[in-house]
C-alpha cells in the first residue's frame, strides 16, 4: 500500500505534478509500461529524472523483485514484466505487445546496451528500436540480408554503436565472411575469412552482447589433432572489429549429445545452459565469474538431474542469481498432432530436481509450403531477448542510404 501523504494546498494555487508525494509518483511510473516511457519524459522535469532512476533502475528491480524485460512470441515483439518468489512461483506475468513495431513479424531479438535489434520474418530488413526514447532506425543492407545470416549489436570504447552481420557457411562455403554497420558513418565494411569454426544460424540464442561485444557459441572445426567438433565460446571484438580466440566452455560438448544456449545477468556476466543426454538426461546451468575478450571462468549455478526436456529450437531462458531459479522459455507441445493444443511455457528449474512448467498462453500454429507440395505445420516458441532491461538515451536518427565501404 502506499503510505499517503497531506498535501497542503494554497488557496488560488493550482496543483502541479510536482505536488505529488514522492512515492506517490514513484508507484505511478513503475506502473507504467515499459514501452511507454519515452511519453513520461516529456511530462514534466522531474518525472523525466525518476522515469530513468525509479521505473527500471537496479534500485526500483532489487525493491520489487521483479523482472522487466523483452520477449518475442508469434513474431511480435512485447514487454514483459513479472515476479519469481522464493517458492518458485511465476507471479502476475504482464505481457504487452509493442505498438511501434505492430506493423511487421520479427523473428530474432538481439538486445545491446538498452537497444533492440529487430530481425524481420522474411530476413529483408533489420530495425533498431530504442523502448526508452520510443525511436526506431531501418537499416539498409550493403547488398542484401539472407535468413542463414548471424547477427549481433555492440560498441566501441566510444560508445559508437555498430552491427555484426556474419554470412556464408565457414564449414562449407568459400564466401564466408562477415560485416560491420557503423551507426555513426552510416556505412558497412566487409571482411572475409577462413576461419577453424562455425556459428550455427538456426538457433537464435547462439550469440548475445555483453559490455560492448559479443559472444557466441561456435563449433571448431576437425583437424588431424582434434578428431571431433568442439563446443567453444567465441568472442567478437567491436572495437577492432574482429573475433578473437576461443574462450572455453565449463563441459565438454559435442553437439549431438547435447544442446546450450546463450544469456546475460544484468549485462554484466554471461551465463550458459547445458542439455546432455550422454550419462543419462541433466540440465546444467553456468555462470562467469570473470570475462573479457581474452579470458573466462565459471562456476556452476544451477545442476538438474530430472525427468525436464526442453525443446531444442528455442530454448531463451534466464536466471534469478538471489533464489537460485532458472526460468527457460518453451513449448508443452513441441509438434503439431491432430491439432492437439500447446501453450508457450515458462520452465521454472530449482535445486534438488526442483522443476514447474506454467502456461503464459496458448499458441498459435503455423503453416508453411515443404517438400513435394506438402505442408509444415510449427509452433513459434517464445524467445526472451532482455530480462533486465536498462534505459538507454541513444538517439537513433533515421538515414536512408548507407555507403559501403
Amino acid at each position: 500500500m502506499i503510505q499517503k501523504e497531506a498535501i497542503l494546498l494554497k488557496p488560488g494555487r493550482m496543483t502541479t505534478m510536482n505536488d505529488l508525494p514522492r512515492d506517490l509518483v514513484e508507484e505511478i511510473l513503475f506502473r507504467v509500461p515499459l514501452t511507454s516511457l519515452g511519453a513520461i519524459r516529456s511530462t514534466c522535469k522531474n518525472w523525466n529524472v525518476l522515469s530513468k532512476k525509479q521505473i527500471i533502475g537496479k534500485k526500483a528491480t532489487a525493491a520489487r523483485k521483479q523482472f522487466l524485460g523483452f520477449i518475442m512470441m508469434d513474431y511480435r515483439v512485447c514487454s514483459i514484466k513479472f515476479d519469481l518468489q522464493n517458492e518458485g512461483e511465476f507471479v502476475d506475468p504482464s505481457i504487452k505487445q509493442v505498438d511501434i513495431l505492430n506493423q511487421v513479424e520479427i523473428s530474432r531479438v538481439i538486445h545491446c546496451d538498452g537497444l533492440l535489434l529487430c530481425v524481420t520474418k522474411d530476413s529483408s530488413r533489420l530495425v533498431v528500436w530504442n523502448p526508452y526514447l520510443g525511436k526506431t532506425r531501418w537499416i539498409q543492407p550493403r547488398t542484401s540480408f539472407h535468413r542463414s545470416d548471424r547477427y549481433a549489436l555492440g560498441c566501441d570504447e566510444n560508445r559508437n554503436h555498430k552491427i555484426l552481420r556474419i554470412f556464408g557457411d565457414s564449414g562449407y562455403s568459400q564466401d564466408f565472411g562477415y560485416e560491420i554497420y557503423n551507426f555513426s558513418s552510416n556505412s558497412w565494411k566487409v571482411f572475409y575469412a577462413t576461419p577453424g569454426w562455425s556459428i550455427e544460424f538456426c538457433h537464435p540464442q547462439s550469440g548475445v552482447s555483453l559490455k560492448g561485444n559479443a559472444y557466441f557459441l561456435a563449433q571448431t572445426h576437425k583437424t588431424v589433432e582434434a578428431q571431433m567438433r568442439g563446443e567453444v565460446l567465441l568472442p567478437f571484438d567491436f572495437r577492432m572489429e574482429k573475433f578473437r580466440a576461443e574462450l572455453p566452455l565449463p563441459f565438454h560438448s559435442y553437439g549431438a549429445d547435447s544442446f546450450l544456449s546463450l544469456s546475460c545477468v544484468r549485462e554484466e556476466q554471461l551465463a550458459v545452459l547445458y542439455e546432455g543426454w550422454r550419462c543419462g538426461h541433466t540440465v546444467e546451468i553456468w555462470v562467469t565469474n570473470k570475462i573479457d575478450l581474452g579470458s573466462v571462468s565459471w562456476s556452476m549455478f544451477l545442476r538438474s538431474i530430472s525427468s525436464c526436456h526442453l525443446s531444442p529450437l528455442g530454448r531463451s531462458f534466464f536466471i534469478d542469481e538471489e533464489r537460485k531459479f532458472g526460468v527457460v522459455f518453451d513449448l508443452d507441445n513441441e509438434f503439431p498432432k491432430n491439432n492437439t493444443p500447446c501453450n508457450q511455457t515458462a520452465n521454472i528449474i530449482g535445486q534438488d530436481g526442483y522443476f514447474k512448467s506454467v502456461n503464459i498462453r496458448e499458441a498459435k500454429i503455423y503453416r508453411k509450403p515443404h517438400r513435394f507440395g506438402k505442408i509444415l505445420l510449427y509452433y513459434l516458441q517464445p524467445l526472451v531477448c532482455s530480462s533486465s532491461y536498462v534505459p538507454s538515451l541513444v538517439h537513433l536518427q533515421q538515414i536512408n542510404q548507407p555507403h559501403s565501404g
